[in-house]
Formats: structure tokens, C-alpha cells, sequence
């Protein structure tokens, strides 16, 4: 029985972390994708040379073509410029666009059944446009930023309470960027509220270590951006697509009246599996909670109204 197959685009950090993270769980055979010549052929095989050191059975093979790639399951899209100190996501917007347009054009002429990740910044608005531009359902098309400031969320719960991670559940909503919402009310340590194990001024900072969590990072590297989180948070769906497990991950997906939202990608609680998103469960969201989220979905739609859409 032959493996599923993954291609991920974009040999950069966060694209090899996540190729190699696949790789080391054995989910799938990988194939990273670069216009770079000989980038992704090196990485591919720097892998291999540690497969007998890791004992995985999966392949990863390079390429800068995208006939390799070739009924994919699974296409993650890390493609593009990454964060630089002082840039926002939102500055990404015209050079980043350009290239998820070219991706997916080439990942819907080879591999139309595909369900797409994407990583790409600013990631709700790519990942609208990767839908907007492809043709595909919206099922099939997601982002993994909700994933990714979740475990963010999680550390610093984690730091705060001095519990472990694997008693933590955490979860973010909204947008990928300074207006995501971390919810306290919904975030459990051991199955208690984080609201109600802190004092509301030591949630706020946990809070805020979350939100800026990202850039913290930029800020640190002075060159680039995070890539081991991202790259494990696009295992963690990748794992939830292919084994079907219909968990319900803070996920990029494309809302219809879900919140009173309609018509963006947003990242939400939403169920995963082989078939992409499966179901987008309304939580039950309190008075603030909600102006927060749609606060942050306003500023995503007024990005998008920049974007040409046009297919």
C-alpha cells in the first residue's frame, strides 16, 4: 500500500521544518518544491541521510518543477517573503499575492484534489485568495494560523501556571496577526478555565505574550521569522487531514454566517479530516468575545478589499 503524498512549496525554513517533521512521523511521502535551483534537491537529501538515523520510512524528494508534485493529497503552501523586523504581515500583501496566484495555478493543473494549506503571510487573506484563484471548495482550502498561535497560547499558560503543556488546552481565534483572540474562558488547564486560575491581570499578559508572540521572535532572529512552531503546527493538521481524526483545530477556513461572518477566511474552531473541513461549530461566544472576533474579521475584510480578487 503505497503512502500518501505531500507536497509542500517553498523550501525556506519553515516549509523544510515541516517537510522534515512529516517525514520523521511518517505521514507521508513528501515532495518540497523551489524556484530555487538545487535548494529543495539539497534539503530533500540532506533528509534522506537521516532516515536510517530516524528509522522513518517516508521519502522526501526535491524539485523546482511542479510535475514531481503530481496528485498530491496534500499541498502546504509556505511560499514567500517572510516578516523582517518592523513589517507587519499585512505589508507582505502585493509581492505574496503574486506568488500564491502563480502556486496555485500550477497545484490546480496537477493536483485537483488536493486540500491546500496555507502558510504564506498574510495568511487570512492568502488563504483566500489561494480558494479565490483555484476553483477549489472551500473545504479544501484552509489556513494553519489558528493552530500556531494556539501552541503560542499554550506555552505561555504553560510558563504561567507552571503546568505541564500536556495538560493544557488553549485556543485563538480571529485573525493571524495583532488581532487574534485568545480566549481565557475557553483555554483549560487540568479542565479548569484559565479565566478562572489567574488573576485577570496575569491573564492579560498572557494574553499579550501571545499576541505578540510572533514578532517576539522576528525581533529575537533580527533576520526572518518563526519556523519551528509553524512547521509543527502544519504537521499537527497534516496528521488530521490524512489519518481523518475530525479534530477540532483553531483553523483558517472560510466562514458563512458562522459568528454573523460571512465571505473571508477566518481562523475558528473547525473539524479536520481526509475530506479538509468538515464542520465549522459555532461556540458560544460571550458579548465581548464576540465584538473581539468580529473586530478582527473587520480589519482581514478591509484587507481583502484591496486584494483583486478577480480569478
Amino acid at each position: 500500500m503505497s503512502m500518501p503524498k505531500v507536497t509542500v512549496v517553498g523550501a525556506g525554513q519553515v516549509g523544510a521544518t515541516a517537510a522534515f517533521l512529516m517525514a520523521l512521523k511518517g505521514l507521508a511521502d513528501i515532495v518540497l518544491v523551489d524556484v530555487a535551483e538545487g535548494i529543495p534537491q539539497g534539503k530533500a537529501l540532506d533528509m534522506m541521510h537521516a532516515r536510517s538515523i530516524e528509522a522513518f520510512g517516508a521519502t522526501v524528494t526535491g524539485t523546482n518543477e511542479y510535475g514531481p508534485t503530481a496528485d498530491s493529497d496534500v499541498v502546504v503552501v509556505t511560499a514567500g517573503l517572510p516578516r523582517k523586523p518592523g513589517m507587519t504581515r499585512e505589508d507582505l500583501l502585493a509581492a505574496n499575492g503574486a506568488i500564491v496566484r502563480s502556486v496555485m495555478a500550477e497545484v490546480s493543473s496537477v493536483s485537483p484534489e488536493a486540500i491546500v494549506i496555507l502558510v504564506t503571510n498574510p495568511l487570512d487573506v492568502m488563504a483566500h485568495l489561494a480558494w479565490r484563484v483555484s476553483g477549489f471548495p472551500a473545504s479544501r482550502v484552509m489556513g494553519m494560523g489558528g493552530v500556531l498561535d494556539s501552541a503560542r497560547f499554550a506555552y505561555f499558560i504553560a510558563q504561567a501556571t507552571g503546568a505541564p503543556v500536556s495538560e493544557i488546552a488553549a485556543v485563538v481565534i480571529g485573525a493571524h496577526g495583532d488581532t487574534m483572540v485568545p480566549l481565557p474562558r475557553f483555554s483549560t488547564v487540568r479542565g479548569e478555565p484559565l479565566s478562572e486560575m489567574l488573576p485577570a491581570d496575569e491573564v492579560a499578559e498572557v494574553v499579550r505574550r501571545t499576541v505578540h508572540g510572533g514578532a517576539e521572535v522576528v525581533s529575537l532572529l533580527k533576520s526572518g521569522s518563526a519556523f519551528y512552531a509553524p512547521g509543527a503546527s502544519v504537521a499537527r493538521m497534516v496528521t488530521a487531514i490524512l489519518g481523518d481524526t475530525r479534530e477540532v483545530l483553531p483553523s483558517c477556513v472560510l466562514l458563512d454566517g458562522q459568528y454573523g461572518l460571512s465571505g473571508l477566511h477566518l481562523n475558528v474552531p473547525a473539524a479536520i479530516g481526509r475530506a479538509g473541513v468538515l464542520d465549522v461549530p459555532e461556540w458560544p461566544l460571550d458579548d465581548a468575545e464576540l465584538a473581539a472576533l468580529r473586530a478582527s474579521a473587520a480589519g482581514v475584510a478591509e484587507t481583502l478589499a484591496t486584494l483583486d480578487l478577480e480569478v
